[in-house]
């Protein structure tokens, strides 16, 4: 997706590992900001092009645009995966080709178990990848459909006949070297818009997907200049504003869409050929042309305000719990004044996702290497403010059970970094099993009902490289379960830190909004039912695939159904009954009825609460 934001999942919600898109080794990495690059705007330089400087007003009229009859997006992830099925199942005449280096990522999108979790994304990929069989008898404005969703590791070959090529790969925050811990390291990205630039058509527009620092085009700009002189590209940023769990819903139901091109004709005309593949289902009205800079810029703003907001309600927790105040009081109260609004206030163990701390970092680099240092050091706040609450939370359970872990078996209720996502990138549930393995517990057993534990086994071994085993099965104490009640039988504590509809203790809508704004079949088919389509064959998984591995895996059958039905909450009852007094139960999400609990013996400790009184 994005805590997450409307406006993050993915970052290029794509997968950490760079070398599933890296195309090329190149040259010379661009991994800071390009705005920073004295070379770039140097006089004469291909950067100064007056195609991304003209003064030309984006008001003129323009000539109507070639259309766009094909797309690739380079970067299967959280963000080129949900985009470019959404931008099928949405433009039918529109070729749309998803390529990545990454082949086991790619036989996962052709397969029935695709490699990332959404709620709809699954029906989305089926509809637009294998195509319909005639449906005009449950839907007369409705025929057949062929497919053309594809997805590809023919990297050269899908760019040369794309006319819009869309870089949606992993830009993360660079680990060492100058700016380490807060720049962008764009390895990848350069990497991927090299070889764009190397084997586009003449004429192709360039689209940033990925997050990137303000004046990246510029550096696309002098690649093109340098490889080749005379060859003609616009380059447009199209930030992707998507949120994990609500990805699909984002994609179908945007607050907006923001095209930021150059403000020459070639480049408005270029931002209206893109406009009007959106324009097929969101209203021109929420669809926002900027300049290129301002919209590379609004992205990292956007989502470094909502990492702010999330972090000042949780600087507030703090003091409620010292104080006495509830901080779901104290953020109803708040967000009922219009000018606030209610939306990111819900205090918690902090945010997680690939966006928010990246983007907050991102932000602060270019203010300071700008020489606005207390504009960084304002931003840097957000940061810190989000791991002091992470900390704090992890402090307070070790403090509540005497300051001893040992002999203790702790379960941690949620791995995610928010519900309705399989998206385990900078989850704050990891750091806290870190902390709590500091105190030698008997043992930390984890259960999420999205990710696949063969996923966590493998980031919980990769914390072990250096160190004793931690897996259970390798000798440590760390165990991954697939069933809620395995996970919390016999424990001492439990730590609620990701606020599934399924840990809930008090009724859920039967029907929720989301999914069902999420769901195509009611979208993009006028109401007819998934299951009433004659949907055409669907490819099988291959021998690797891990959901066919643990035989539980999205993407089964009936798994779409699930998107539409109410969460199977847990019987805290039954849980209750199974663990060792006295009972503790740590609220990392403000999500749990607190009378209702302590009637059943557990006692319980909030975020944001003065907590349990002896």
């Amino acid at each position: 997706m994005h805590s997450v934001a409307p406006t993050s999942i993915a970052d290029t919600h794509d997968s950490p590992d760079v070398s599933s898109t890296v195309l090329t080794t190149p040259d010379r990495s661009a991994s800071c900001s390009p705005a920073l690059d004295e070379k770039l705007n140097a006089p004469g330089s291909a950067s100064s092009n007056k195609s991304l400087h003209s003064s030309r007003s984006r008001e003129e009229p323009i000539s109507s645009p070639r259309p766009i009859r094909s797309i690739c997006c380079v970067g299967a992830g959280y963000v080129g995966g949900p985009t470019a099925a959404v931008l099928a199942l949405k433009n039918p005449a529109i070729k749309v080709t998803v390529v990545d280096r990454d082949e086991r990522r790619i036989r996962r999108w052709n397969s029935r178990h695709l490699p990332i979790y959404e709620p709809g994304l699954a029906e989305v990929v089926r509809i637009a990848r294998d195509g319909l069989g005639d449906v005009s008898k449950v839907e007369p404005q409705e025929g057949s459909r062929t497919p053309n969703l594809f997805f590809s590791t023919d990297v050269s070959r899908c760019i040369s006949e794309a006319d819009a090529v869309l870089i949606a790969v992993n830009t993360p925050t660079k680990m060492r070297g100058t700016g380490k811990g807060c720049a962008t390291d764009m390895t990848s990205f350069e990497a991927v818009a090299a070889e764009v630039v190397r084997h586009a058509r003449d004429g192709t527009i360039i689209v940033e997907k990925s997050t990137v620092p303000c004046r990246t085009a510029q550096m696309i700009q002098e690649m093109i200049h340098i490889q080749r002189p005379g060859a003609r590209f616009e380059i447009l940023s199209n930030p992707e504003f998507l949120a994990a769990g609500t990805a699909v819903q984002d994609l179908i139901c945007p607050d907006r869409i923001i095209i930021g091109s150059a403000p020459t004709p070639e480049g408005l005309e270029a931002a209206q050929a893109l406009a009007e593949v959106y324009a097929s289902w969101i209203e021109r009205s929420r669809i926002i042309t900027t300049n290129v800079w301002s919209s590379e810029l609004a992205k990292l703003v956007a989502n470094s305000m909502l990492a702010q907001r999330l972090s000042s309600i949780n600087s507030i927790s703090a003091l409620c719990e010292a104080t006495g105040a509830e901080v779901n009081e104290v953020s109803r109260a708040i967000g009922a004044d219009t000018r606030l609004g209610s939306k990111f206030l819900r205090a918690g163990i902090g945010f997680g996702g690939s966006c928010f701390k990246k983007d907050v970092l991102s932000l602060v680099y270019l203010a300071e290497s700008l020489g606005l240092y207390e504009v960084g050091a304002y931003w840097r706040q957000v940061v810190e403010m989000n791991e002091y609450q992470r900390d704090r939370f992890a402090a307070r359970v070790i403090k509540r059970l005497n300051s001893t872990l040992v002999t203790k078996k702790i379960c941690v209720l949620g791995y995610a970094f928010k519900k309705n996502t399989s998206d385990t990138r900078e989850a704050p549930a990891l750091e806290i099993i870190k902390t709590l393995l500091d105190e030698n517990p008997r043992e930390i057993a984890i259960f999420d009902p999205c990710c696949n534990p063969l996923v966590i086994e493998e980031e919980i071994r990769a914390l072990q490289k250096y160190g004793p085993p931690l897996l259970s099965d390798d000798g440590g104490c760390v165990k991954i379960y697939s069933d809620a009640y395995a996970a919390c039988a016999d424990s001492n504590a439990i730590l609620l830190v990701t606020e599934f509809d399924e840990f809930m203790n008090f009724p859920i809508p039967a029907a929720r909004p989301a999914a069902q704004a999420a769901s195509p079949a009611k979208t993009a088919l006028a109401g007819v039912e998934l299951s009433k389509l004659q949907l055409n064959e669907e490819p099988g998984c291959s021998l690797d695939c891990p959901d066919c591995q643990m035989g539980t895996g999205y993407g089964d059958d009936g798994a779409n159904d699930a998107d539409t039905l109410p969460k199977k909450q847990v019987d805290w009852a039954k849980i209750s009954s199974s663990m060792k007094s006295p009972k503790w139960l740590f609220d990392g999400r403000c999500v749990i009825d607190v009378p209702k609990m302590e009637a059943l013996g557990i006692r319980v400790e909030a975020i944001g609460s003065s907590g349990w009184s002896v």
